[in-house]
């Protein structure tokens, strides 16, 4: 087995230890939100009558109630939240926007190869859209069309960029490009690169608790009522009123259709139960950068990054010149619980800090003002399923996998589609249509995973080479991705 370039090339413990040492645990996204933009909603007391209950406050029921109010806006419209708006996945992430619907074009033509051109255009769409509600809707989230930066940091994934820019010029995809080592130095100085492929139009970066905050400040001016501190207790559909009952410990909100967008959390319909598991993802956010710390490492196309290993790391730059730099570890606790507790791991952000001075040596002595984790909801395809349910009273869409940002927004329209009875471009595609497998109970869930990422690891010493249980979770559209 070979090493990586991060065993390979390690900075002094000293440097770890003094970048982390003033550290807040915290979210950096949701500390730098203007005071009031989150909080402070009433729980649900009482009584309500809708026409359309939402289940959870962050991407996917925020933009599910924005748009239905652009389909209907006398629509009465509902929605409830457990803890407060933003507070999960949708204010803690890497604020990565991406166009793809499928977590990447390799995924995507290896579950739905025909679909994919539709696809394609669909998620650019999409991003258009999200790019678009900025002015539509007097919101400001940050959002930088700066598109994303694959930088290869072994000499086996040089190739790998080569084949993936050659595809792209093959099927006349724009704004690729290819980045020898020089250029992509150039563009981005880590002595870590070897070379790059950058795909100038397919991703964005945003601000995530400003875009989560924004879409409810926009939801209520449209006249959605938000409740927050009400956790659902359970979802009712009475066989013969054709409505549906969300039931919290204070009230009720009975409505003619429901949506849940509980995202990682569990689902309120059995069925969904073993759909996905929780997958602890954690995140260091620096200090400002000087202008002297800038100008050592370019990066003045400010692109997202993320590398070519199986345990990836992803970073970009925030609008006041700090970086955050997240991935690698991918940690799955037995049980597929969402405790509070997992996501205090010191080593992974010691080894995320090492990381970051191997991947820029010339920013040593820069600390670290935030750390943080949070659960990512997992499915076994790697990106989300959607479906109805009771009647086709409920819509429900989960398993983002990590790539919710831009592609919430089209979950919301695709859920809206299926309630209203629409046979359109969405609702046709397989997948939407079919649901991928489920994960199996414990302790079968946990030996797998496990399995698999320690294989994953293995794969990423031993330059990209996949062991016997990869390439048969491959050939089964099993898997799991870091």
């Amino acid at each position: 087995m070979g090493t990586t370039v991060f065993e390979r090339h390690q900075p002094p413990a000293s440097v770890i230890a003094h970048s982390l040492e003033n550290t807040a645990r915290s979210v950096f996204w949701l500390d730098d939100l203007p005071e009031g933009a989150v909080g402070g909603r009433p729980k649900l007391a009482g009584d309500r009558v809708a026409d359309l209950v939402i289940v959870g406050g962050g991407y996917t029921g925020l933009w599910t109630a924005v748009l239905a109010k652009r389909r209907n806006p006398d629509a009465h419209i509902v929605l409830v939240e457990a803890k407060s708006i933003g507070w999960a996945a949708s204010g803690r992430n890497g604020g990565f926007c991406e166009a793809s619907l499928t977590h990447g074009d390799e995924n995507g033509q290896a579950r739905w190869p025909k679909e994919m051109p539709t696809l394609h255009r669909l998620g650019m769409e999409n991003l258009d859209a999200i790019e678009a509600a900025e002015a539509e809707y007097g919101m400001d989230f940050h959002f930088e069309r700066t598109g994303m930066l694959a930088p290869a940091i072994e000499e086996h994934q040089v190739e790998w960029l080569r084949d993936w820019h050659a595809e792209a010029v093959k099927h006349g995809e724009e704004g690729v490009v290819f980045l020898d080592q020089e250029a992509v130095q150039a563009s981005v100085a880590s002595p870590t690169y070897l070379a790059g492929v950058w795909e100038q139009r397919t991703n964005a970066m945003v601000h995530p608790a400003r875009l989560v905050s924004e879409l409810a400040r926009v939801a209520e001016e449209l006249g959605v009522e938000i409740f927050e501190h009400s956790p659902v207790k359970r979802i009712d559909t009475p066989g013969s009123t054709g409505a549906v009952s969300v039931i919290t410990d204070a009230g009720r909100v009975d409505a003619a259709h429901a949506v849940l967008a509980t995202n990682v959390f569990p689902s309120l319909l059995k069925r969904n139960r073993l759909m996905t598991v929780p997958v602890y993802d954690y995140v260091l956010m620096t200090e400002p950068l000087s202008q002297q710390q800038l100008a050592d490492i370019g990066w003045n196309d400010r692109q997202g990054i993320g590398d070519m290993a199986n345990q990836f790391h992803y970073y970009r730059l925030s609008k006041d010149n700090r970086i955050l730099f997240g991935g690698y570890d991918a940690i799955y606790n037995y049980g597929r619980k969402v405790r509070s507790e997992y996501e205090n791991r010191p080593e992974s952000w010691q080894k995320l800090a090492s990381h970051f001075f191997t991947t820029f040596p010339q920013l040593e002595g820069l600390q670290f003002s935030h750390q943080w984790a949070g659960a990512i909801d997992t499915s076994t395809q790697f990106t989300a399923f959607f479906g109805t349910a009771r009647d086709n009273r409920v819509a429900y869409a989960a398993g983002f996998t990590g790539l919710g940002v831009g592609s919430t927004r089209f979950a919301a329209e695709v859920m809206l589609d299926l309630l209203e009875g629409r046979d359109n471009e969405r609702t046709q595609l397989e997948m939407v249509r079919k649901r991928p497998l489920p994960f199996p109970p414990e302790p079968a869930a946990s030996m797998g995973i496990n399995a698999t990422r320690w294989s994953l690891n293995r794969a990423d010493h031993n330059q990209g080479k996949r062991n016997l249980l990869l390439k048969t979770l491959d050939a089964l559209g099993l898997g799991f991705d870091s």
